[in-house]
């Protein structure tokens, strides 16, 4: 593959301070510049940035919006993430399930007296047991944006990947604005399918016992354009303004968390556990 000019991405604009002693400079975390896996990213960013049309969201919210296609536990989805290496992050390449530990004991160490935080952190890619019921990576992992209108600036890979979508000949869906009116909320948007969406829904439809925080975190963590590029902002409206915060402090642990010291699930599962008897328990509709 070529190497094309990918820019600077704007998760370097919001590096916070903090120790998570992984070894590795916050600088080099989401480098879409370089590295071994960096054919990888683009081609699954390409394929995303082509397919993700309103048509295509649409129809996929249609077909898991109402969670009804499986059932089972936070624990079984979970172990099914040892199967699913994201084809869209140039920090890692190891399960997901391994990610999902590293992320909820990071926050647990820095916010030891907020256990659904905890529980969070375990959950927050839960969504991308999507891979293995038949749905293509690129429609499953990666950064998230809203379809319907203009693609903005600090969307990974803007300037060389959205070249063949046809919402961008479109003007009913490529200004600013588009299909949304100024401030009407991210809850009025849609957002370009994956897990974060999906795993929302899941959450919803099993009316997890977690905070308004929790659900933010979980559907829009993907969302760097908006809580780590700054934009979209024309978009959100007090509630996503008041939640924001939570996000980016999610966000931290989502991110600074990736290593390669990786944990031992077997003993960890007991803790949370527990913590998915308090808040999520049983067989659940997915």
């Amino acid at each position: 593959m070529k190497v094309v000019n990918m820019g600077c991405d704007p998760s370097e604009i919001y590096r916070p301070d903090i120790d998570l002693q992984n070894g590795k400079p916050k600088e080099n975390f989401r480098n879409y510049k370089e590295g071994p896996l960096m054919d990888r990213v683009f081609n699954t960013y390409l394929l995303m940035h082509t397919n993700q049309t309103v048509a295509f969201v649409r129809k996929k919210n249609e077909e898991y919006g109402g969670c009804g296609l499986h059932q089972m536990t936070i624990m079984e989805a979970l172990d099914l993430l040892d199967k699913v290496v994201d084809e869209s992050d140039p920090d890692v390449d190891f399960p997901n399930s391994y990610h999902a530990y590293q992320t909820a004991e990071g926050i647990r160490k820095a916010h030891p007296d907020k256990d659904w935080f905890h529980l969070v952190g375990l959950l927050h890619d839960m969504g991308k047991v999507l891979a293995l019921l038949g749905e293509p990576q690129w429609a499953v992992v990666g950064d998230t944006f809203p379809v319907g209108c203009e693609v903005q600036d600090s969307v990974v890979l803007r300037d060389s990947t959205f070249h063949n979508n046809p919402d961008m000949k479109n003007p009913l869906y490529n200004s600013k604005y588009g299909i949304y009116q100024p401030n009407c909320g991210l809850e009025k948007v849609l957002m370009s399918w994956g897990h974060d969406e999906y795993m929302y829904k899941v959450m919803k439809r099993n009316n997890f016992a977690l905070p308004q925080e929790a659900f933010y975190m979980i559907r829009f963590h993907s969302f760097y354009p908006w809580h780590t590029g700054g934009d979209y902002m024309h978009l959100c409206n007090e509630e996503d303004l008041r939640m924001l915060p939570w996000v980016r402090e999610f966000n931290k642990f989502d991110l600074y968390t990736k290593c390669e010291n990786l944990p031992e699930p077997q003993e960890l599962k007991p803790y949370y556990q527990s913590l998915i008897d308090k808040y999520c328990p049983g067989q659940l509709q997915w």
